[in-house]
């Protein structure tokens, strides 16, 4: 299975949360998964944390991408495209842009997102 985790699942499972719920740590622990992050998550974590927000170590973030954990998804100027073209379900432009990233890149996205409901993503619930 090839996913795209969501921002708060990301820190979720760097937190070991028990809200990550058993089907989506499942499918992420999976050693047959591609695991993938973009860069807009890390991003939007990152300004998230500036502002006092979000609490996370870098190093546990970049710990796993070296480790081989996850893998790293840049954002393309198709993905912005993508984005741009999506239906008004939602106007966060960071979660519109993992919906259009997991869509162009055929990626299974991992949210617990009800607002990305209506997007035409594969998508697995936590």
């Amino acid at each position: 299975m090839r996913l795209l985790l969501d921002t708060h699942v990301l820190l979720w499972w760097l937190r070991d949360e028990p809200r990550l719920q058993p089907s989506a740590h499942a499918a992420i622990s999976d050693p047959r998964s591609e695991v993938f992050v973009s860069a807009a998550s890390v991003w939007e974590a990152a300004i998230k944390r500036a502002l006092g927000k979000l609490k996370f170590e870098t190093s546990d973030v970049l710990a796993s991408f070296a480790a081989g954990r996850f893998r790293q998804l840049q954002v393309t100027v198709e993905h912005a495209l993508a984005a741009g073209e999506l239906p008004r379900h939602h106007n966060d432009p960071f979660d519109r842009m993992l919906v259009a990233q997991a869509v162009t890149e055929g990626l299974t996205l991992v949210t617990h997102d009800p607002a990305l409901k209506p997007y035409r993503v594969s998508t697995i619930w936590t």
